[in-house]
């Protein structure tokens, strides 16, 4: 497999506090780094891990041989977690790893589209299946739209003067590359933004990347599946890489952790209902700076991490 580095490794074990003989579900398998980790602390237990990008699930084949037993590799997106290990007899699980970084060989695979560094044909598609790709939503979505995604999915200040620029582009020619695309954006920029550290289509490709991808709808649908999956006492542990992602697990696990509502009875001896969750950390959990030195693409991460009671 591709040499990878698991942002957050230590944080995430430590979280899971991973039993020998458990049930575990990666359902964001990638290169495989935080799942190598996790198969070498099972003894009698097994990992299930799912990737919708049919590259990832082939880079990963071999470790089913390395970890025999131990290790199922499943094709698809983690919305259909719950479906997925019914077929195989699975109810519930003692720990759920969601990482939603992309991982490292898309971005380095240019070809991809996912990399605004390389000139290469607009996809930015994870599931090679799907029907919509990058250059679909560049070429066809109205201004407005456009102006929403850049503005709403990667915090790009210049959302409606990118967008704009798009529109006007595309009516003498459509925008296939990245390289086309990533030139409109750095025109549509003030000079006091391109000197800024980092490169300056990061949050427009960013935002594509989500919106291609429907990358919050399906964490919403995959919080929602993960929790109902976790045993008592079970932990599901999520690293986001976007203010959106955070500020949509913060939400969800607080609203999982509050108590609402009150037990069905008399009005004298009503009492709230306790939440069925606990946070396992109430401040968010952020990488050292000694692993963002060693590995650049952990500096935006966030950890945060809930128990079934």
């Amino acid at each position: 497999m591709d040499d990878h580095v698991p942002v957050l490794l230590t944080e995430v074990l430590e979280g899971l506090a991973l039993k020998p003989e458990g049930v575990y579900v990666d359902m964001t398998f990638g290169r495989g780094g935080h799942a190598k980790a996790i198969l070498t602390q099972l003894t009698t237990g097994h990992l299930y891990a799912f990737d919708r990008d049919r590259a990832a699930v082939d880079a990963g084949t071999p470790l089913i041989a390395t970890y025999p037993g131990k290790l199922t590799l499943i094709h698809n997106n983690f919305i259909h977690v719950k479906q997925e290990l019914d077929t195989r007899g699975i109810a519930q699980a003692d720990g759920i790893l969601m990482d939603l970084g992309v991982s490292s060989p898309q971005f380095d695979e240019g070809e991809r589209g996912f990399s605004y560094k390389e000139d290469a044909a607009l996809d930015m598609r994870m599931d090679q299946t799907d029907p919509l790709t990058a250059e679909t939503i560049v070429n066809s979505y109205d201004l407005k739209h456009l102006t929403a995604i850049f503005r709403e999915y990667g915090d790009e200040p210049q959302a409606y003067e990118i967008a704009k620029a798009i529109v006007k582009a595309r009516e003498d020619a459509p925008i296939t590359t990245t390289g086309a695309l990533v030139a409109l954006i750095k025109a549509s920029k003030p000079q006091r933004e391109l000197k800024k550290k980092g490169h300056p289509a990061k949050q427009a490709f960013q935002a594509l990347r989500i919106a291609v991808n429907d990358e919050l709808g399906n964490l919403a649908k995959g919080l929602s599946a993960a929790c109902g999956l976790l045993k008592s006492d079970g932990r599901l542990a999520v690293i986001t890489f976007h203010s959106g992602e955070d500020r949509l697990v913060k939400n969800y696990f607080r609203d999982l952790t509050t108590v609402v509502g009150t037990r069905q009875g008399p009005a004298a001896i009503r009492q709230p209902e306790p939440p069925a969750y606990a946070l396992y950390n109430r401040q968010v959990i952020l990488p050292s700076p000694v692993e963002i030195a060693a590995n650049h693409r952990a500096s935006s991460a966030k950890l945060r991490i809930i128990i079934r009671k």
